[in-house]
């Protein structure tokens, strides 16, 4: 049983720097707090957890059978060999001095607060716990599948801690639980093995943007900062190139790659409890936006130019522009909206207001008006279809 001895204060202010790029005393001032709850500082009291069964150990008679087969989990690294966050350090927009604006960071705004998570940070830590307008959660980045996923960590009456296992399930993250050490599918957030086996994690909807983009939505929003920590060579790719190969890691595999995409083509995913729908990106990169059904719902997905991939050169800032993506149901003051792709942001046919990636109207007749966000994800085919083996595809 691995026991992980961390304690987590509230998340105070750093300076974003690591020892060589120290910045200005003006801009540590500036810094602001955000919160966290505190995190798990003692090993749960269970038998037979998740992490004991990966390692090969058997079952307890009161433990639910795994959802999954051993064979189906590769065992890369130890428990916590890729650290998560657990005591996040933030800079306020106006503090930040790291970022080039094409930098992707995954944007969520819970109750009027708006936090930006770096991918030249998640990248090597792939989990951040945190608490966003009152509410905990988990920001999750798996490299290896290219997903950027937010959850809820309310499981009935607790708040969990998630970290690495080092383990992956067909080249996707497995996490565990500090308080159970149930094991949990990164993409689709399910409990997989433990006590809390058959679980569903709640969702919540994030996207990946260009640090650019989430600077001029929100300049009062708060930045995880470099002072993690830890010491990482931040801004660095430490998979170049993973963009460009045409398979994921071959080692990581053990499930048919579902044939009808490329395995590591990038897709907008979307899922409605059983319905999945995947959009080619090559087609929303290309025109912008793509309307399309999931469970009897009109839904449009956008894609705006000038956010780099995290995956494709030396350094994050190298990477070629992917774009952004947002999801949302088109409707506004009762009335079905249709939109185009301007130089400005998007534009809707019907009243002529343009509106941003987040899915706000900035000018126009309908200034001021945010449709619904849905939550989806960025990724590559080969996770979405083995995770979500029925998804339909918009190509």
């Amino acid at each position: 049983m691995i026991a992980t001895a961390v304690v987590a204060t509230s998340c105070v202010a750093g300076n974003g720097s690591t020892p060589s790029q120290a910045q200005p005393a003006t801009v540590e001032a500036q810094a602001a707090a955000c919160t966290a709850d505190p995190v798990s500082s003692s090993a749960p009291s269970v038998e037979n957890s998740g992490l004991d069964w990966l390692r090969g150990q058997p079952y307890g008679p009161n433990v639910p059978e795994p959802l999954v087969s051993q064979t189906g989990i590769v065992a890369v690294l130890a428990a916590d060999g890729i650290p998560a966050i657990d005591v996040p350090t933030c800079l306020p927009v106006s503090g930040v001095g790291f970022l080039e604006d094409d930098a992707p960071v995954v944007a969520i705004e819970i109750n009027g607060d708006a936090r930006a998570y770096p991918l030249e940070i998640l990248t090597w830590h792939e989990l951040v716990n945190d608490t966003v307008g009152g509410e905990p959660i988990t920001i999750s980045y798996c490299p290896l599948c290219n997903s950027a996923i937010a959850y809820d960590r309310r499981v009935g009456d607790r708040v969990l801690d998630f970290g690495t296992s080092g383990a992956l399930k067909q080249s996707s993250m497995v996490m565990y639980d500090r308080q159970t050490e149930t094991l949990w599918t990164h993409f689709n957030g399910q409990a997989v093995s433990g006590d809390l086996t058959g679980t569903q994690l709640s969702f919540r909807s994030s996207s990946v943007v260009s640090w650019g983009d989430f600077r001029r939505e929100f300049p009062e929003g708060l930045v995880v900062s470099r002072d993690t920590g830890f010491s990482r060579d931040y801004g660095r790719n430490p998979y170049p190139g993973y963009e460009d190969t045409l398979d994921p890691f071959a080692m990581f595999i053990t499930d048919a790659v579902d044939p009808r995409l490329p395995p590591k083509m990038r897709v907008v995913g979307v899922v409605d409890q059983d319905d999945a729908v995947a959009v080619s990106h090559d087609r929303l990169f290309e025109g912008g936006v793509v309307s399309f059904e999931l469970a009897g719902r009109s839904l449009v997905a956008w894609n705006q130019l000038g956010t780099a991939s995290a995956l494709d050169g030396r350094t994050v800032s190298e990477g070629d522009d992917v774009g952004a993506t947002g999801v949302f149901v088109p409707t506004a003051d009762g009335e079905a909206l249709t939109f185009e792709r301007t130089p400005d942001g998007f534009t809707d046919v019907e009243t002529g207001s343009v509106w941003n990636i987040f899915g706000l109207a900035t000018s126009g007749p309908l200034e001021g008006t945010q449709l619904d966000r849905v939550v989806h994800v960025d990724t590559f085919w080969f996770a979405l279809g083995t995770f979500y083996p029925d998804t339909g595809i918009v190509a």
